[in-house]
């Protein structure tokens, strides 16, 4: 109902006691809906099997411990036949991503990054520490430096920290976010994106997050244009007997508010334009969320992403955050209910009728289709946003007088090309107490124009809503629905 149809129904009601007209940012506005599932991602999303996510977790604590500080002990040196030790947990995931290239062609570029951590605290002396990562470059020229990446941490830890050579099966703690990235990678390398995705598998995670540190900075100095960083760290959906509490229908989402690399006078305009809850994170978050509504519908296979803003869980830390500090957006996943008896424990299996826990990080406590939904999201995240058009940049509400309406502008991604355009955008708003996006118009892209500085020329809308009861966003959509995340404009 547009407002004079709301000023007349409310001329001839005269005998209500009250008529009340619609907020001005719901006349016009159609309800933000979930995007629409791409077949051929869903086709990809049906290949990965819980049976090969058991294998993988299986064959990570098959290796006795993968302390980091193993790396510079004899019996798991580099070339060493112990099959002990992170050294050959290494070697075994960089095994694995060749295997996924060859079943494409050659696709994967693996690479290793090799460097050695100073001494210091949690670590006693100078220690290698060697991140395996594998990228599926982007098909498009003119978006292949679009980067997504999906990242877990092989490396495990019993009650001691600095113990190099107990046994640390870690197979939650992060055999499962391991597994989550293989995955991803197997069935992410059958399908061709127009953006580049990066699959990896970091070390250093429980000495302080020592391998992703390295690998962020190396991102950062090599000018990667990291849009999203998808973090899996303990998504093994504990399985304790007679845990009643746990739900495996949802996977938390853990994103930082004013990002930890805001500049000071960056986060005073966050402040200033209550937008303390739209970080880039934060976006990735409600994309995931977004992704989880189109794959995973409630009538037939319900999975979630629960968003929880903040950082993370009290008193922990991961390997997302270094990519926070570098100014990249991410976020991480974990299962929605932690048993800490089976977290940096050693392996302890109590005397039958003690009633005693058994203690210690092992495969029995982790549920394998749950890792598989949970490498499903992450995969469809992933697929979505590299099939995208990217980014609108430069978003600004214009703020030259005082009016009730609002004005924005944009430019078009600077990535869209012929070959992948945007077909259409869409202006999203929600109220200032909202979580989530709200309503939505969608705004077609203007006329083609004939030259190539004409191609980056400003769009600009004005909208009958108010600027200051509402947080907008913009996205770019392709023909088959694809969106970019969302930019809130400055």
């Amino acid at each position: 109902m547009n407002l004079p149809q709301t000023v007349l129904l409310c001329a001839l009601l005269l005998a209500a006691p009250v008529c009340r007209a619609q907020p001005d940012f719901r006349l016009d506005a159609a309800p933000a809906v979930p995007a629409t599932s791409d077949p051929t991602i869903v086709r990809a999303l049906e290949t990965i099997q819980p049976t090969r996510i058991d294998q993988t977790i299986k064959a990570l604590v098959g290796f006795g411990t993968r302390n980091t500080l193993s790396s510079m002990e004899p019996s798991s040196s580099p070339g060493s036949s112990s099959g002990q030790g992170i050294n050959a947990a290494a070697d075994w995931i960089a095994t694995q991503f060749d295997e996924i290239s060859k079943q494409c062609a050659g696709c994967l570029e693996v690479r290793r990054d090799t460097f050695i951590e100073p001494a210091g605290d949690r670590i006693p002396q100078p220690t290698s520490i060697t991140n395996i990562y594998a990228i599926l470059r982007g098909t498009d020229p003119a978006q292949a430096h679009r980067m997504l990446l999906v990242t877990g941490h092989y490396d495990s830890r019993n009650s001691d920290v600095l113990d190099a050579r107990g046994p640390a099966p870690g197979a939650n703690d992060d055999a499962s976010g391991v597994a989550v990235s293989l995955e991803c990678a197997r069935a992410l390398s059958k399908l061709r994106f127009p953006a580049s995705i990066v699959f990896v598998a970091v070390a250093g995670e429980e000495q302080g997050l020592n391998g992703s540190r390295h690998l962020a900075k190396l991102a950062r100095s090599e000018g990667w244009q990291l849009e999203a960083v998808l973090n899996n760290d303990i998504v093994g959906g504990n399985t304790t007997p007679g845990d009643s509490l746990q739900l495996k229908d949802r996977v938390r989402v853990f994103s930082e508010g004013v990002p930890i690399a805001a500049t000071p006078e960056e986060a005073r305009r966050i402040r200033t334009l209550g937008l303390e809850d739209d970080s880039p994170s934060r976006q990735l978050a409600r994309a995931v969320a977004d992704t989880a509504r189109a794959y995973f519908p409630v009538d037939k296979s319900p999975f979630s992403a629960f968003l929880v803003f903040r950082p993370d869980r009290y008193l922990r830390g991961g390997d997302h955050l270094s990519f926070n500090r570098e100014g990249f957006a991410a976020v991480r996943f974990t299962e929605w209910r932690e048993d800490y008896n089976h977290q940096h424990q050693n392996v302890v299996r109590p005397a039958a009728g003690s009633g005693d826990p058994v203690l210690g990080d092992l495969p029995e406590f982790v549920d394998f289709n749950y890792v598989a939904n949970v490498a499903r999201l992450n995969a469809a995240t992933l697929a979505t946003l590299a099939s995208s058009p990217g980014e609108p940049f430069k978003v600004a509400i214009l703020t030259e007088k005082l009016e009730n309406g609002t004005t924005l502008r944009w430019t078009p991604p600077a990535s869209s090309s012929a070959d992948h355009p945007v077909d259409h955008y869409e202006v999203l708003w929600r109220e200032t107490t909202a979580a989530d996006w709200q309503f939505q118009r969608t705004i077609p892209p203007p006329t083609q124009p004939s030259s190539t500085d004409a191609a980056a020329s400003p769009i600009t809308i004005t909208l009958p809503v108010s600027k200051d009861n509402v947080i907008f966003g913009v996205r770019a959509v392709d023909a088959a629905g694809h969106r970019s995340l969302v930019v809130v404009p400055y």
